[in-house]
């Protein structure tokens, strides 16, 4: 983990001189994402690069993910062989550190199956305009705000800085929407300047460096995905404030994102790979503690640096009863867990979260966000054919706990 005691770990800065922690290249990374201009010649020499691979359904899954929990279908599907058991080859997962490395090396062909904030694809494939789809949900929840242990409440993060793993996230949305109702505005400052009492300055920093920022009081705290909620805890440098499944009910935070040329050159291909995830999904919800030695560090695969207690605190989620008594969970009638696993990909969602971008402070060109309409996006970027496919093979909706006809009306109550 990144020492920030010794360097500042904001990555907000675009400046060649400065010592930020953050380099002209990771800019560039994070860039691509957020400024269609300078990001298309990249993106599409990539895609370009992408394509002098295999042709038919004997391409290798190149997976790319984060150390969190929210690959964990692809990182349970890689160890319990469900990609070969579908007809398919493996390379071993690449873990990356920041959204924006994981975004580059998927452009440029070195992996192709990836989970992805959700918000995120909206900025790759209308913003920068990659052509690539969603093809299913990879979880549900599994995120939090996290705080340090002097501050009691949403009020309290006046005058401090939060950290948010990416822009464009469900982190930031949520975030953003928690604190207005509390009665704070949200800038953008880095390090420099001062901020207002009534205010919030956000950054961006690559999730495996926020506990220890929190530690070295760096920022006030920070919203991400699992686990490093629960490794703050059980570091005890930090307290979780509020879930952010019980402020969106259910909602996605990453999803699986194949290229719009795999899907349409090989779409046998993209259905066994989301074949595999689904069975994933469903191995995962009934087998908890085993998916946690599965991604821990003492497992033989290593997938991740964390240890069996801090990703069975949030997988197993048996202490959940504890955060509702101490006033936590807002929301006790939703019925929430920490992370739960679900793959179909919501119309109502996608739609809800355009909305819900147009309204939300991001960095960067985001002139293609006004232009957008949320149930076009619905269709034109989730491909829903084959995940369909997988949940009827599986048994159907029921086994994930959702309604026949795959509709429902998205809950936001932050």
């Amino acid at each position: 983990m990144t020492d920030t005691t010794a360097r500042n770990p904001y990555h907000v800065c675009a400046s060649s001189d400065c010592d930020c922690g953050m380099t002209r290249r990771d800019f560039l990374r994070m860039s691509a994402l957020t400024a269609a201009g300078a990001a298309s010649p990249l993106l599409f020499a990539g895609d370009a690069m992408a394509q002098q691979g295999p042709k038919g359904d004997d391409q290798p899954v190149k997976i790319g993910y984060l150390p969190i929990t929210d690959a964990t279908p692809l990182l349970v599907a890689h160890a319990r062989k469900l990609f070969e058991a579908e007809g398919l080859q493996t390379e071993t997962p690449r873990l990356f550190r920041s959204w924006a490395q994981i975004i580059e090396a998927f452009v440029s062909g070195q992996v192709n199956v990836i989970h992805l904030l959700s918000p995120a694809t909206i900025s790759v494939r209308y913003g920068a305009k990659f052509p690539a789809k969603v093809v299913a949900w990879n979880h549900i929840n599994g995120s939090a705000l996290t705080v340090a242990k002097d501050i009691n409440r949403v009020q309290d993060l006046g005058g401090r800085t939060v950290a948010i793993p990416f822009w464009y996230s469900i982190h930031n949305v949520l975030l953003q929407q928690i604190l207005a109702k509390n009665g704070l505005s949200v800038v953008s400052k880095g390090r420099e300047g001062s901020i207002g009492a009534k205010e919030v300055n956000l950054v961006v920093l690559a999730p495996a460096e926020m506990v220890s920022a929190l530690a070295s009081k760096s920022i006030a705290g920070f919203i991400v995905a699992e686990p490093f909620n629960a490794l703050a805890e059980t570091a005890g440098v930090g307290q979780v404030l509020r879930f952010s499944g019980d402020a969106w009910k259910n909602h996605a935070c990453c999803v699986t994102f194949l290229s719009e040329r795999d899907i349409n050159t090989r779409p046998e291909w993209a259905q066994r790979v989301t074949t595999a995830i689904v069975k994933a999904q469903l191995w995962t919800r009934s087998n908890q503690i085993d998916t946690a030695r599965l991604l821990s560090s003492g497992d033989p695969h290593r997938y991740t640096p964390h240890n069996l207690q801090v990703l069975s605190k949030v997988l197993a989620v048996s202490d959940f009863s504890a955060y509702e008594q101490r006033g936590i969970v807002a929301h006790k009638d939703w019925a929430q867990r920490r992370i739960d696993f679900q793959p179909y990909p919501f119309p109502s969602y996608t739609e809800q979260m355009v909305r819900a971008l147009q309204t939300t402070r991001l960095e960067g060109d985001t002139g293609f966000l006004q232009k957008l309409d949320p149930a076009f996006v619905a269709r034109d970027l989730v491909d829903d054919r084959f995940v369909r496919k997988a949940i009827a093979a599986v048994g159907g909706p029921g086994v994930f706990g959702l309604p026949a006809k795959l509709l429902r009306s998205e809950v936001v109550a932050v």
